[in-house]
């Protein structure tokens, strides 16, 4: 099963990954212009990358989230696997067991918009997707997957 996120609109897809251009580009450059103007290498430039590294990290992920995000979740034999795609990395791969499942629906945001998401729970363990749908759609999704999993117990 593949939750696809819906995708932001381009021009501020395009500002977050100028952003985080930004983040990586400016600070090593500045850091290149200080030493070509004779005035050294110092330790706070270390931890500005350090910090500017990490807002650009953030912001390409979630930069590449909103562009190519989707979640795979696999029923396997004796287990269900699930992991984001950022499409140009995976990331957050977890996996939990068939036994006592349970589905049900995380509401997001305002009672008005009625958005939801899947969550797999084992009592053990859970997955909980990030992917917003409607929560109809989300109630259908979980009576199709009771039903199939009835259907392969069976």
């Amino acid at each position: 099963m593949t939750l696809k996120v819906k995708k932001a609109p381009l021009a501020i897809r395009c500002a977050m990954f100028l952003f985080a251009f930004a983040c990586f580009v400016l600070p090593l450059s500045g850091v290149v212009m200080s030493i070509y103007e004779g005035q050294g290498f110092h330790f706070g430039f270390l931890i500005g990358l350090f910090l500017f590294g990490l807002l650009g990290f953030y912001l390409l992920r979630l930069s590449l989230w909103n562009t190519y995000g989707q979640e795979t979740i696999k029923f396997e034999t004796g287990s269900i696997d699930y992991e984001a795609n950022y499409g140009w990395f995976k990331d957050g791969k977890k996996q939990i067991g068939y036994n006592n499942l349970v589905f049900y629906v995380n509401k997001i945001g305002y009672d008005e918009d009625k958005t939801g998401s899947i969550t797999i729970d084992n009592r053990e363990d859970y997955i909980v997707s990030v992917v917003k749908m409607p929560v109809s759609k989300v109630e259908n999704l979980i009576t199709e997957l009771e039903l199939l999993l009835n259907n392969h117990d069976n």
